[in-house]
């Protein structure tokens, strides 16, 4: 199984230079994934920089590698953002995993009106985390080269703004539009917008639409909030030949 390590911003990823992992990674490398000195090792910075590195010396407290080779991959145009409305449980969580193993670039949390988990003063910046967390882990998991940023919490107002100047595509049931025929081709950034689970609220949907956004419709099944955004990311990603 091949293995994907994050190291520091400041580490030297050229060839033939030498990076440490420490902490969570270096304990991995050396207690989970058993790394010992010659095997090959996959590094990033989540930035687009991948270098293949050997490993040269392993223990609990740091593993040291040599740079083999470097490939600056090219991120994935246009980009995809998903908007996840705040669930109940983990549900939020799984989306945002899922998703960021299917490529999405950007994740916006945001607090829906029907949103039943809240999240407010000092749990904000703390769920925020946890979301960067497992969007870091999932795109170590999926071998990937950019890592997706995960913004700030937002509410309807932000969206509205947002809505101007990307092409933004609310997930609707009901909607008489089908997504692969709501996406035209274009450079901006196409936004899934996901609502908790009662659904985006009349209101919401009335002033999103109203800046641009666009609803549309996975077809005539209604899915849980932890598996639309899955859904809508593959059509889109078969729709804008993302993955060709």
């Amino acid at each position: 199984m091949a293995h994907l390590y994050r190291v520091s911003d400041n580490a030297p990823l050229v060839v033939g230079s030498t990076v440490t992992l420490e902490g969570d990674e270096a304990r991995h490398a050396s207690s989970v994934a058993r790394l010992t000195p010659g095997e090959r090792v996959a590094l990033t910075d989540g930035r687009g920089l991948m270098a293949q590195s050997v490993v040269r010396e392993s223990s609990a407290q740091q593993v040291t590698l040599v740079v083999a080779s470097v490939e600056d991959v090219a991120p994935l145009t246009p980009e995809v953002w998903l908007v996840q409305a705040l669930a109940k449980g983990d549900r939020d969580e799984r989306a945002v995993e899922a998703c960021t193993e299917l490529g999405v670039d950007r994740i916006i949390p945001w607090q829906a009106a029907r949103s039943v988990a809240r999240w407010s003063g000092a749990k904000i910046e703390k769920s925020v985390a946890r979301w960067q967390r497992i969007a870091g882990e999932a795109s170590k998991q999926s071998l990937r080269a950019w890592v997706p940023g995960v913004e700030n919490m937002v509410e309807l107002p932000q969206l509205v703004e947002m809505a101007t100047r990307t092409r933004m595509v609310l997930l609707e049931p009901t909607a008489s539009t089908a997504l692969h025929e709501a996406i035209a081709a274009g450079e901006q950034p196409v936004v899934l917008v996901v609502g908790p689970e009662g659904g985006i609220s009349p209101t919401e949907r009335e002033a999103l639409e109203e800046a641009g956004a666009t609803s549309a419709s996975l077809g005539p099944l209604v899915m849980r909030t932890s598996t639309a955004g899955v859904a809508a990311l593959s059509v889109l990603n078969h729709t804008l030949g993302r993955f060709e």
